[in-house]
């Protein structure tokens, strides 16, 4: 692993913390299945002040699709406010929600010569190859939002979500809900992600050690409309159930939406649980008006967390850990406040 990454900017670095993270022109990398455009910065008069491009840190970020959810945005966002022109970043952006098309920009981007690689991998495994490319390469590859199944050694830092803990977390606030029973329509997510994993495997063991009924199981790939045809399909069969859970917000909307055109309620002392993850705001005003139960946290806000690695690496220090897990909980209808709203909403 390369000391001071492939240039030494200790000193362009440290000028540019002074500057205030603002939105700037960045390049994205259109993938096959994506939207992306290019954009650069168009502010003139801030030109003499900003370093020379080759003085930049050039940074390949390969990220999930940010119409996918509001959490997704909230993080595409934040990514694009630090890793700009005025921060000292050269960023290229490619999106995808598909595990194959997020590899070819990675390999892409190792052969654009980028210094660091960013990846919110769309599936866990797959990546050994592309990493130990971008590893010959001299480039350093840093994992944000998701966790991959590979060596440690492939990649510098890993800042990240306990997804295992977060379907912990709601599952056992499930189970303390002392339901009279249990008949549960489980909305996935994108499967093979962490995040899917995670909030799935947790419900997976509860349900089993506890004989909990799962009226149906499926992906909607965190998708509104598609969670509400599945909601929308057991309730034409009859099947009786009492919980929704969700594996994020968008994909419990679209749980409510089929179960307010049936008339189904929903919510604190309702006939319907209604549970997700995310906390978008207008999720947790949703918990505050009583009309969902549960919402587990998923902090999308990583970038200041990777922009402090990447500083301590072009010193070339050593990281006092790999791993950084973002503070995450979980939020129930029945205690939530306004405040906690208006702090910790996306």
């Amino acid at each position: 692993m390369k000391k001071f990454g492939k240039k030494f900017l200790a000193t362009v670095v440290a000028s540019t913390m002074a500057l205030s993270l603002v939105a700037c022109g960045d390049k994205e990398e259109k993938s096959d299945s994506g939207d992306s455009t290019t954009a650069a910065a168009s502010d003139d008069s801030a030109a003499d002040s900003k370093p020379a491009s080759g003085d930049k840190i050039k940074v390949g970020i390969i990220n999930n699709d940010p119409n996918e959810s509001g959490y997704r945005t909230a993080n595409d966002k934040d990514l694009k406010a630090m890793f700009c022109e005025e921060n000292g970043y050269e960023a290229s952006f490619a999106y995808s929600l598909k595990n194959d098309e997020q590899i070819a920009s990675a390999q892409k981007f190792i052969q654009d010569g980028v210094d660091y690689l960013l990846l919110s991998a769309a599936d866990t495994s797959g990546w050994d190859s592309v990493l130990k490319d971008a590893q010959d390469a001299g480039i350093q590859v840093i994992l944000f939002d998701r966790t991959i199944d590979a060596d440690e050694s492939l990649y510098a830092a890993s800042i990240v979500s306990d997804m295992d803990k977060e379907g912990e977390t709601a599952a056992n606030w499930l189970k303390d809900q002392n339901l009279s029973e249990y008949n549960i329509i489980h909305l996935q997510g994108v499967m093979g992600s962490a995040a899917q994993q995670g909030r799935s495997g947790a419900l997976d063991t509860l349900a089993k050690d506890n004989g909990w009924n799962i009226v149906t199981q499926q992906t909607a790939e965190w998708n509104a409309e598609k969670a509400q045809q599945i909601v929308q399909s057991v309730i034409d069969s009859g099947e009786k159930f009492n919980v929704i859970y969700a594996e994020n917000d968008d994909m419990a909307k679209g749980a409510v939406e089929a179960l307010d055109k049936a008339n189904i309620s929903h919510g604190v002392g309702k006939d319907v649980v209604v549970m997700g993850f995310d906390c978008n705001k207008w999720a947790l005003e949703e918990l505050l008006a009583k009309n969902w139960n549960y919402d587990g946290q998923c902090n999308p806000f990583q970038a200041s967390y990777i922009d402090e690695v990447i500083k301590k690496l072009e010193n070339g220090e050593t990281l006092s850990e790999k791993t950084i897990i973002m503070e995450e909980k979980g939020f129930d209808a029945a205690t939530i406040t306004q405040e906690d709203v208006d702090n910790y909403g996306i």
